[in-house]
């Protein structure tokens, strides 16, 4: 375990960012509020190619899956993983349910088309959209469960990993401490694995992310599926 000395002025720089850019990844999040329709889910099935793959992992997220404003989706974290397994000779195909603007409610809407597809892995990357609009901590945590409640039903052998997400903060810290222990308390009580922040050296990184400060660039995105597999290549 590595452990990380951040000093007073990094620390109010790294905060200084997240305060001024709050505004701007709620609007960048933001692009799609409806929830997705049964077509649109559909559809996200329907683009994914081909595949004579024994096992299926699902990446379901909002923008920061989706691979919102890089030029090509498959830079987005789930493709750098995808190449990861191709490259492995891995038995698995990968789809990427992302859908910028995505809240816990959204994902809970849309999710059962979804799951006409076989899973054997599921990934869940939700919620910082719902802690930028200020939605109680216990609807998210309700709306989270739901989602692995309907996950674990459908397919009661599948893996799931769940991406920690965490707030700025000037949502103020009751709000942030309660958010943040979301996803730890939820894998716990499901047995679920953990990636306890998915932005993890990529947060707060000028160089790292967009000009919006919060979507990584195609680097930063190498350095999230880093995170990610950390703990996924454990799962496969």
């Amino acid at each position: 375990m590595k452990y990380y000395v951040i000093t007073l002025n990094a620390m109010y720089k790294f905060k200084l960012t997240f305060l001024l850019l709050a505004t701007l990844i709620f609007a960048a999040c933001n692009q799609n509020k409806k929830p997705a329709t049964d077509e649109e889910a559909k559809s996200i099935i329907a683009a994914q190619p081909d595949s004579t793959s024994s096992k299926t992992v699902l990446f379901f997220g909002d923008s920061l899956t989706a691979g919102y404003g890089l030029d090509d989706p498959s830079e987005a974290f789930p493709g750098v993983i995808k190449d990861k397994i191709d490259s492995l000779k891995l038995p698995y195909k990968v789809i990427n349910a992302g859908l910028s603007g995505e809240t816990t409610a959204g994902g809970n809407a849309r999710l059962d088309w979804l799951l006409k597809q076989k899973v054997d892995v599921f990934i869940l990357e939700l919620g910082a959209n719902d802690g930028l609009r200020g939605i109680p901590v216990n609807e998210t945590n309700k709306n989270l469960q739901s989602i692995i409640d309907k996950v674990k039903a459908k397919y009661p052998e599948v893996k799931i990993v769940l991406l920690g997400m965490q707030v700025p903060p000037n949502m103020g810290a009751d709000y942030v401490n309660k958010f943040k222990a979301i996803f730890p308390d939820l894998a716990a009580k499901n047995h679920t694995q953990l990636v306890p922040f998915l932005l993890q050296g990529v947060g707060g990184i000028p160089a790292l992310n967009q000009a919006d400060g919060i979507h990584p660039t195609a680097q930063g995105a190498k350095i999230v599926a880093n995170n990610v597999w950390g703990v996924l290549k454990g799962v496969l």
